[in-house]
């Protein structure tokens, strides 16, 4: 892992964790905004994921592992309202999910660089596995899958909430 992909990985730490722990109002840029950047990520690093061997497997491997990383971040965020607005709360737990899952990911590239090299080397051989751009596609799989599931379930609590705003404005009318 180069110097740059180290500084991506704390940085994009440092947003997730800025930009979501704590409580923020509901909006749909706020769902909508996380989307778009793993948009662009996977234009960006997923041009050329390898294919050989097993190479696909280890990448739907990362998937599944995103998904569900992203579907426990998401239940991590509550979804009420306040002050008659809908807001999201994500806190200590959810914060230190990303922080395990983003630091795992970094400590294991630098073990994989400095640590552990002959068996990865050696895993990757048994299993088929090309070479370290099947580990980083699957990796970034990993992270996109986990932001793409944690804003699928928050959209799906927000959408049962305001369904259930809806039920309770139009019992209050009734």
């Amino acid at each position: 892992m180069s110097l740059a992909q180290y500084a991506l990985n704390i940085g994009l730490l440092v947003f997730i964790l800025a930009s979501n722990v704590g409580t923020r109002e509901v909006t749909r840029r706020r769902l909508l905004q996380p989307l778009v950047l793993v948009a662009v990520a996977a234009a960006v690093f997923l041009r050329d994921v390898p294919t050989l061997g097993n190479d696909g497997r280890l990448v739907a491997v990362g998937l599944v592992a995103g998904v569900m990383l992203g579907v426990v971040a998401g239940l991590l965020v509550t979804v009420h309202e306040r002050s008659g607005s809908l807001v999201m709360t994500a806190g200590t737990a959810y914060a230190l999910l990303w922080v395990v899952v983003i630091v795992g990911r970094v400590l294991f590239a630098y073990g994989a660089d400095h640590w552990f090299t002959g068996w990865i080397r050696r895993f990757s051989l048994e299993n088929r596995i090309t070479g370290a751009d099947a580990w980083t596609a699957a990796f970034i799989v990993m992270a996109l899958a986990m932001v793409v599931a944690r804003v699928s379930v928050t959209w799906v609590r927000v959408a049962r909430a305001r369904r259930s705003r809806r039920h309770s404005a139009v019992a209050v009318t009734a």
